[in-house]
């Protein structure tokens, strides 16, 4: 299976208040490295399966590095954010409430680099100096082993290792699960996945409302570089069929891959969902339009057109949900 972890291959709207507000750690709110305790439902040492591999927990992790943004929330929301002791990457404020964006603003960033398709660059070196007992997220030119003789484990989406297999929004309660199983939190996990069940249920029911319609999702590269869509393994079909659109490449087994201009103007899509890393939507459209012959497609035409920060729609996590939110507020508004 191939292992991309961040944006594109790997490749945060408003975070919901309930999970923003009973999320936070009482007394360690905005502490990197003050750990609240856990429940005292798991036993420890704890081995989890993750991307066909073995996590050892040997205990509730305590420094904890960040390399992938789509964890905030889901840490946020079990009150283990106070864990985190340094962070790499994107980290849009556009995400999170201002309460979060200003708690993550005071985490030590160890590297913003990311390069046109939306891949974080940072050394080995750089990770091992910040002695983490875990590691979320696993970029390019790092290792689970070289980690692990680090004294890290590893903890890396499914969504972004998972070959071939349809994905589902019940992804999303098992991966708050295993979160829960780490840091010993399963009652608030379970919580937590019960909230966002409930929204999801409301959004479904808004969606029963409205027309039946097609849909693309989309990763423009920055500076006119390929365009990706997003097929069955993703995250982006079963958001998208909640929102009541049909994902037209939800035949393709893969997660993402390189589209082509024809193939995108033969699918003409109702709806684009424009996938992107912090730009500006005006220069995402423009790098769709930039590409010859798709100014032709028919959602442009009709401005339904939704840029949206990349975590909304991948990988699962609670930002999936407002993105869904926010591709029905776009549905809404379009003429029937």
């Amino acid at each position: 299976m191939r292992r991309r972890t961040l944006a594109l291959f790997a490749p945060a709207l408003l975070a919901a208040p309930a999970l923003s507000a009973c999320g936070r750690a009482a007394g360690t709110a905005g502490t990197p490295g003050a750990a609240p305790a856990g429940e005292g439902a798991t036993v420890y040492p704890r081995q989890i399966a993750n991307c066909e591999a073995e996590l050892l927990v040997p205990a509730i992790p305590q420094r904890v590095l960040l390399l992938e943004s789509a964890s905030v929330t889901i840490l946020d929301a079990l009150g283990v954010l106070p864990a985190v002791i340094g962070r790499a990457g994107s980290f849009p404020a556009g995400y999170y409430a201002p309460d979060l964006a200003a708690r993550i603003a005071e985490i030590p960033a160890l590297s913003e680099d990311i390069d046109a398709s939306g891949h974080l660059m940072i050394s080995a070196e750089m990770v091992i100096a910040q002695s983490p007992d875990l590691v979320l997220g696993l970029p390019d030119g790092l290792t689970r082993e070289g980690l692990a003789d680090a004294g890290a484990q590893v903890l890396i989406p499914e969504a972004y290792c998972t070959a071939g297999e349809p994905a589902s929004l019940d992804d999303l309660g098992a991966q708050i699960s295993v979160y829960g199983e780490i840091f010993d939190r399963p009652g608030r996990a379970a919580e937590v996945w019960e909230q966002l069940s409930a929204r999801i249920a409301d959004a479904r029911e808004r969606a029963a409302a409205l027309p039946r319609r097609t849909a693309a999702v989309l990763y423009p590269s920055v500076g006119g570089g390929p365009l990706y869509a997003y097929g069955a393994a993703s995250m982006a079909t079963p958001q998208l069929a909640a929102a009541g659109l049909d994902n037209v490449f939800a035949a393709s087994a893969e997660r993402v891959f390189e589209v082509g201009a024809e193939a995108l103007l033969a699918a003409d899509p109702d709806v684009l969902i424009l996938l992107h890393q912090g730009q500006e939507d005006a220069a995402v459209i423009d790098e769709v339009r930039a590409v010859a012959g798709l100014d032709a497609l028919a959602a442009l035409a009709a401005g339904a057109v939704l840029p949206m920060l990349f975590n909304f729609t991948e990988p699962a996590s609670p930002l999936i949900v407002d993105g869904l939110t926010r591709i029905l507020d776009l549905r809404e508004g379009l003429p029937a």
